[in-house]
């Protein structure tokens, strides 16, 4: 197997450098998973462009939890799950939510658990959702607008889910507390 290069600012490709920089400056650090993207800059820029734009979406913190730990776990990550949970920490996401995502327990109220099936839908179904999937899913108190941004959400979690299965990306220090497995 190959192993990928875990890059620093220093050895990362010239137009992957300002990325890691942003990287160092929003996190303290630069993550295995940005530095394992920094070879490709391109995909690396992608996934920077993908997350602050789902992240100004119309979702709130546990909508956006929701929808990045559903599609995580789905893809059983050995690296999103633990990295999303420190993430939903900071975001001051309620515990028990992280945990009920982490083990596919129910979610405490109808419009989350909503949301967490019309994500599972998109993805089991490579995008797909039947009439009546999308309309229980407006009936829960969602618009179009929000079933668009699941699959912006999905577009941002294929790349690192993705890349994290072909690279084995190593999980970092600050997240080994939330280590998961499926």
């Amino acid at each position: 197997m190959t192993t990928f290069i875990l890059h620093t600012i220093d050895s990362a490709p010239a137009k992957s450098k300002p990325l890691l920089e942003k990287s160092k400056k929003m996190f303290g650090m630069i993550p295995n998973l940005h530095a394992i993207l920094a070879e490709a800059p391109s995909i690396l820029e992608a996934y920077f462009n993908l997350h602050d734009l789902f992240v100004a979406s119309s979702f709130d913190a546990e909508e956006l939890t929701v929808v990045w730990q559903t599609i995580n776990v789905e893809h059983n990550c050995h690296y999103c799950v633990p990295a999303h949970t420190g993430i939903a920490h900071s975001m001051k996401v309620n515990p028990e939510l992280t945990e009920a995502l982490r083990n596919q327990a129910p979610m405490p109220t109808a419009k989350l658990k909503a949301l967490q099936e019309m994500t599972l839908i998109l993805v089991r179904n490579r995008g797909n959702a039947s009439a009546q999937e999308q309309q229980d899913f407006f009936d829960a108190g969602y618009q179009q607008q929000q079933l668009l941004e699941i699959i912006l959400g999905l577009s941002m979690k294929i790349i690192s889910n993705y890349t994290n299965h072909i690279t084995q990306t190593p999980l970092d220090k600050p997240f080994e507390k939330f280590s998961w497995h499926k």
